[in-house]
């Protein structure tokens, strides 16, 4: 038999209705799984997936990259067979895997969305500090010549920087302390300070990576800050509209140095928050949230928000 035509297992491919990139993703996972693909073994090409699938090449890199995000293959990239990772299988995966911290999951998922020719992020955050994070996968694999989009918008929505944060926050100024409230005003408060000098810090590092495609490789870049009246109680990732990330804030009470005092406060670890993943094509509950995501967000940008300058 023509290898050209051959599966991936060596069985004839049988005719079949057209496949969507999850079932492919979940055939091949199936296979690794198995040990029918081992590890450490390469892929077949994405030419020879979509043949045996009877998909798009684009449903084939999506499958790949969702298994490379499953942390079950490595080396995806545009074109070249990937490679089942090392130690595939050991801990559960996919749909019924326990989502990730936000560190671990959303890196992943930023550079899969990066594949696209127009990448569009949009993203409801404290401090930006995981966006900026992850986003450095992609910016490697753009330098690297392993993908090029044509143009990237990012919109990011922060809390404005005079609000009365309910989080960060001093424990005795939270109302639960012996304060009773604030008090002191913002630019009295060594938390608050904190906080905004790291808003500020972050959003200016993440726009300054992706303005930079502009000149290195002539990438069409926007990117746009929104402050909020509020203090978000979760972080939102949507990427190119077909995925959304959330993630809730839990709050702790821990002590932290600030300056020459240690401070108790109330505060968030948003790199440990565990990321839920919904995808528009994965069913009607995730495609409705997606859509509900979509529309929250744009509300929130185009009403109530404001002009944010990362400045003190």
């Amino acid at each position: 038999m023509d290898p050209e035509y051959a599966s991936v297992n060596g069985r004839k491919r049988p005719q079949r209705p057209q496949r969507t990139h999850r079932e492919v993703a979940d055939e091949l996972r199936a296979r690794i799984r198995s040990g029918e693909l081992r590890p450490g073994q390469r892929m077949p090409t994405q030419a020879k997936l979509a043949d045996e699938f009877g998909v798009e090449r684009g449903a084939v890199r999506q499958a790949l990259r969702i298994l490379q995000s499953e942390q079950l293959l490595t080396n995806v990239a545009k074109g070249a067979p990937a490679t089942v990772a090392g130690h595939p299988g050991g801990a559960p995966t996919g749909p019924e895997a326990p989502p990730r911290p936000t560190t671990a999951a959303l890196a992943p998922r930023v550079a899969a969305a990066f594949e696209a020719e127009h990448v569009e992020i949009d993203s409801v955050c404290l401090t930006a500090a995981s966006l900026t994070l992850a986003i450095g996968e992609p910016l490697r694999r753009i330098h690297a010549g392993r993908m090029k989009p044509a143009k990237v918008d990012v919109r990011v929505l922060l809390p404005g920087r005079d609000i009365d944060l309910a989080f960060p926050v001093a424990v005795e100024d939270s109302g639960h302390g012996r304060g009773g409230g604030r008090g002191g005003g913002r630019g009295e408060d060594p938390v608050h300070e904190r906080w905004l000098a790291m808003r500020n810090a972050q959003g200016q590092v993440l726009r300054h990576h992706l303005l930079a495609l502009r000149a290195t490789h002539g990438v069409d870049v926007r990117v746009t800050f929104r402050a909020l009246p509020f203090t978000p109680p979760v972080k939102l990732y949507l990427l190119n509209g077909v995925e959304a990330l959330f993630a809730y804030y839990t709050l702790s009470r821990g002590e932290d140095r600030i300056g020459e005092e240690n401070v108790q406060t109330y505060d968030a670890q948003g790199s440990r928050s565990a990321l839920f993943a919904f995808e528009r094509d994965a069913g009607v509950r995730d495609g409705a949230f997606v859509t509900q995501s979509r529309l929250w967000f744009d509300a929130l940008w185009e009403t109530i928000s404001s002009e944010l300058r990362l400045t003190r």
